[in-house]
């Protein structure tokens, strides 16, 4: 049951009310207790959004980008959402880039809202509540809801799993085709921006990408276009908002596309049960005693992690697992 006053935040949040908007997000992130009944009153309202999904390599100008693309969007009448994923701070889990910072212009127009979110140490490049972020933005009447991700390593791949369209972002001279086989990102990149795209290099970079997307598959068929870009510049942004664009409208019908959100469906409604069960389990009397022995007795090697967990299932309710 909806509480009355949940029940006029979600109001607030439909209307667009960009503090209402702010605070649903806070809630969302520090798991408050009435989180899931505003995200459950929220989420009929999405799908309405395109949600882009930016990463790339550190140093590749992602947030330039995100800056310009934003800037176009406005031109064109978009409201804009941009939820941007800092690297947390060690000591208090927050966001220490400050995107907001570099998009100063972009923070005063109204019709713009930019929140930067700490990984907290998640893998995959996005914030845990990333996805609630965008599903609240996209509920708020945003069109256009751009994320950016810390920037792609080893398993930082999961843009994919809330972006409607994934945008990796290179740059000529950094070794970025080596970087992009590791990282696997070739098979997530629906469009790639070759940035920077003045230096020395761009030509080379182009043919590798475009060698490395031959060999790539796709179930859906799809050529992920290369657009060349100099963001401080200004230059190329035209052209990946229409990237971006015939891509949204190419997999919307098609049946892969429904594949890819069944995909993300079911991915978020295994993340929210591990979330649940995890809270449950440490929630229990007296257990984060117990896990402190256990991992003592982990630690001196006196017991394996496995047969631990098993005996923490155990006190809990669950079943014991076979590894």
């Amino acid at each position: 049951m909806v509480s009355s006053s949940t029940a006029t935040e979600i109001e607030r949040i439909l209307a667009g009310d960009n503090r209402a908007v702010a605070r649903a997000i806070s809630k969302v992130e520090d798991h408050t207790p009435d989180a899931a009944a505003l995200m459950q009153g929220i989420f009929p309202q999405t799908g309405r959004g395109m949600v882009i999904g930016i990463t790339g390599s550190p140093g590749a100008g992602k947030s330039s980008l995100v800056d310009r693309l934003a800037g176009l969007y406005r031109q064109r009448g978009d409201r804009v959402g941009i939820v941007a994923v800092d690297p947390s701070s060690p000591f208090t889990g927050g966001a220490i880039l400050g995107d907001r910072i570099r998009m100063q212009t972009l923070g005063l127009d109204p019709g713009v809202f930019i929140r930067s979110m700490a990984t907290r140490g998640q893998l995959g490049g996005l914030a845990h509540a990333t996805v609630d972020a965008v599903a609240v933005l996209d509920a708020a009447g945003y069109g256009k809801i751009i994320v950016e991700t810390v920037g792609v390593g080893q398993d930082e791949v999961e843009i994919v799993k809330t972006a409607d369209v994934s945008v990796v972002v290179l740059v000529p001279g950094m070794g970025d085709d080596i970087q992009a086989i590791k990282a696997g990102i070739m098979e997530i990149g629906d469009v790639f921006v070759i940035n920077k795209a003045d230096r020395d290099g761009v030509l080379r970079t182009e043919k590798e990408l475009e060698t490395l997307l031959s060999l790539a598959h796709r179930d859906d068929m799809w050529q992920p276009p290369i657009v060349k870009t100099v963001a401080t510049e200004s230059k190329g942004i035209a052209e990946l908002a229409d990237a971006i664009a015939g891509y949204y409208e190419f997999q919307k019908g098609a049946e892969p596309g429904r594949a890819r959100r069944n995909a993300i469906a079911r991915w978020r409604i295994i993340e929210l049960l591990r979330e649940r069960l995890l809270a449950h389990a440490l929630e229990a009397d007296g257990m984060s005693q117990r896990i402190d022995a256990l991992a003592a007795e982990v630690a001196d090697k006196r017991r394996d992690p496995y047969s631990a967990v098993d005996e923490i299932l155990k006190a809990v309710g669950g079943n014991s697992f076979q590894f």
